[in-house]
């Protein structure tokens, strides 16, 4: 009979992405791991074979996390040019080690899928359309940016006026 686990795959994956977040894929060590989760570096050896393997295991779980974060935005933001505003804010920011995945890294894959589903999202909310979708492409843009740049100086404008004087 298999041992219960005392801590769930999933947990453990949220640990390492928060290891990531901290220290990059050279933090991500299974004795860091066991450190962090309280669990021996062996049973994480059993459960994930590889640091590669468990790296791709936590970044998975965080694109997972992201795309149901964006369903339920979508399901809840109207269909209105507010609404494409309102699934923005309902976004958190992008964990660190998604980020850093961005076109050219590791899972460049799964960030463009993200993004252009947000970038749907947001043109349906926009009326549909070419202007509509280079006018999402250009909302996520400098969303996006402001994320990034966020702690290092504020907001210069906000995204209702960004929009505002796209449409």
């Amino acid at each position: 009979m298999p041992r219960r686990k005392i801590l769930s795959d999933s947990a453990v994956l949220s640990l390492a992405l928060d290891r990531l977040a901290a220290g990059g894929e050279r933090a991500l060590t299974f004795g860091a791991m066991a450190r962090a989760s309280g669990l021996a570096a062996s049973t994480l050896v059993q459960r994930f074979g590889t640091q590669e393997a468990m790296v791709t295991a936590a970044l998975a779980q965080g694109w997972e996390t992201a795309l149901a974060t964006l369903d339920k935005a979508e399901t809840e933001a109207a269909l209105t040019p507010k609404g494409a505003l309102a699934l923005l804010k309902a976004l958190p920011p992008l964990p660190a080690p998604l980020a850093t995945a961005l076109p050219g890294g590791r899972d460049a894959d799964r960030a463009a899928l993200w993004r252009l589903r947000v970038e749907a999202a947001l043109a349906c909310r926009l009326g549909g359309g070419a202007k509509a979708a280079e006018t999402a492409a250009i909302l996520f843009a400098f969303w996006q940016g402001q994320s990034l740049w966020h702690d290092a100086g504020g907001r210069a404008a906000r995204l209702k006026d960004v929009l505002r004087r796209l449409s």
